[in-house]
């Protein structure tokens, strides 16, 4: 007797993303694989005594998103904080801490997560005004692109920085007032100083947190993550619950690159993570380099300087060499490399050490990636096609029209907004796009994503639409970014062989008119066959 499937959608619009048959009616799914695409008639022959069958009422049966660049733990962390996206304001930020405070008398820290830049709007804000918020506990806030803090002065006096004196001369990124006083503004690496004394959570803490942010992900309709930092200890943490059954995703671990790192511990750490972690749902295999910061923060490295700081270029964190040397010491282990990129400067500057690798050990299918290109210049366009790069990016890092009020603009001339968030230009040079979302620098909801991908609007009269289609926006959610982390083999797309990685929707998406696609939720999210999620 033929084996029956253990699950079966019918009655759905499923759209592929499989060229050889871009739509089907139904899917039937057995084990941690698909079994079986085509009609909903057809289907009827999988169905047994024990087989659960789900009505897809018309509306879209997607591959499983994959998240292009998301970092896990850290945005499972920051659940716990004080969520301050939404916050505009200094009498909402303090309305937002203090709240949060009174709830949590246990906390010896507070931390929050995803302020703005521009709060207040008149003058930088300070520890003065955190002090005048939260006076007695240690207080610190990452804005939401995780590249700047600012600390009330019992976190400086922690750690030891209310005094200029404790400073060397090399603190850049510790921002000084127009005192000449500490601000209480950390950027970069500078964030380390105040962070090392902040408890570390501990692997229970870290577990718990990770359920939560799971939970949240596959709410959302996504099944598999590339992470963007990484050791041995995080894999391991995934690891473990994979072991418990609690791990409702997949996730592409990579080792996390400094400038202190040797190619000796390239080929040892990067390598052991890669081969000790080798399973359908946890996996190592790549490297992640920060080449250069944010324009917020006017840290993204540029060719042409900022439009109001004319002589910062922004400083890269590699030199040309050492970045052509660790990248060819990476690409001849076989590791892929994954770089943030975000100003024109740095995005040269990681092509230019992908062709020294090249040329010193030979092309292969290396698909190493840039990260963010939020400016690109027109030169490098296409060598992304040329190299085989992956342009790696965030649709919703992007503003999306000119009159949504985001500093990211004023960061760069008017002439290279058309080369800014280049989605589109970078897609007709011939670059494979993968999207994801930072989290937790932006929402991790795919649908949100696709949103922006087909909303954007032009900054300014004259200037590109980079807008993509739907087809473009879901391929770079699901095929395309299985192909960056090369499983386009085995997930990305609803075809017989496949993992079970689905989807189903509240709606047919391609029904949708683009300005209600926020209305579009997740139904159904099955991730390796198992049902993870589903809307009550």
């Amino acid at each position: 007797m033929a084996k029956k499937a253990d699950l079966i959608i019918i009655n759905a619009n499923v759209y592929t993303v499989d060229e050889a048959i871009p739509t089907a009616e139904a899917v039937a799914v057995r084990g941690s694989r698909i079994c079986f695409v085509g009609s909903s008639a057809e289907a009827q022959s999988w169905r047994g005594s024990q087989t659960r069958v789900v009505d897809g009422a018309g509306c879209t049966l997607l591959p499983g998103f994959i998240d292009s660049h998301l970092h896990l733990l850290l945005g499972s962390l920051e659940m716990s904080d004080i969520q301050l996206y939404a916050v505009a304001t200094l009498p909402e930020l303090t309305a937002a801490v203090q709240a949060y405070a009174a709830a949590n008398p246990q906390l010896t820290w507070l931390q929050g997560s995803g302020l703005r830049y521009g709060i207040p709007a008149d003058e930088p804000l300070s520890w003065q005004h955190l002090d005048r918020i939260e006076g007695e506990r240690p207080l610190v806030l990452t804005a939401y692109d995780g590249h700047t803090m600012w600390a009330n002065s019992a976190a400086l006096k922690k750690a030891g920085l209310l005094s200029n004196e404790s400073l060397s001369s090399d603190n850049r990124l510790v921002v000084k007032g127009a005192d000449g006083q500490m601000s209480g503004e950390l950027r970069e690496a500078a964030m380390g100083l105040v962070t090392a004394y902040i408890p570390e959570p501990d692997d229970h803490e870290k577990r718990a947190a990770l359920r939560r942010g799971l939970a949240y992900l596959a709410s959302l309709g996504v099944t598999s993550v590339q992470n963007m930092d990484g050791d041995a200890a995080q894999a391991a943490l995934y690891a473990a619950l994979e072991d418990l059954g609690e791990l409702t995703l997949r996730v592409y671990v990579p080792y996390s690159v400094t400038p202190a790192t040797t190619v000796e511990m390239l080929a040892t750490e990067a390598v052991a993570l890669r081969d000790h972690f080798n399973s359908e749902m946890v996996r190592g295999g790549s490297v992640k380099f920060f080449m250069d910061g944010v324009l917020e923060s006017y840290t993204a490295v540029m060719l042409n300087g900022y439009p109001d700081q004319p002589e910062n270029f922004g400083k890269p964190n590699y030199s040309t060499e050492h970045f052509a040397a660790l990248a060819t010491a990476a690409d001849s282990l076989g590791l892929q490399i994954f770089v943030h990129a975000c100003g024109d400067g740095a995005v040269r500057r990681v092509l230019d050490g992908y062709e020294t690798a090249q040329r010193g050990n030979g092309r292969r299918d290396s698909r190493h990636r840039v990260e963010h290109i939020e400016v690109i210049h027109a030169d490098d366009l296409p060598r992304f096609a040329g190299l085989g790069v992956i342009a790696s990016m965030q649709p919703l890092h992007a503003p999306l029209n000119a009159g949504q009020e985001d500093v990211w603009r004023e960061r760069v001339q008017q002439a290279d907004w058309d080369r800014s968030f280049a989605w589109r230009t970078l897609r007709e040079a011939g670059a494979v796009l993968a999207f994801g979302s930072d989290w937790s620098v932006a929402s991790p909801d795919p649908i949100a994503g696709i949103y922006a991908a087909l909303n954007r609007q032009p900054w300014g009269a004259g200037h590109e639409a980079q807008a993509q289609t739907m087809a473009e926006a879901i391929a770079s959610y699901t095929r395309d970014a299985a192909y960056a982390e090369f499983q386009e083999a085995v997930k990305g797309q609803i075809k017989v062989g496949l993992w079970a990685d689905l989807v189903l929707l509240t709606a047919d998406i391609f029904s949708v008119p683009p300005e209600d696609l926020l209305d579009v939720r997740v139904a159904l999210t099955i991730c390796n066959g198992r049902v993870v999620y589903e809307r009550a």
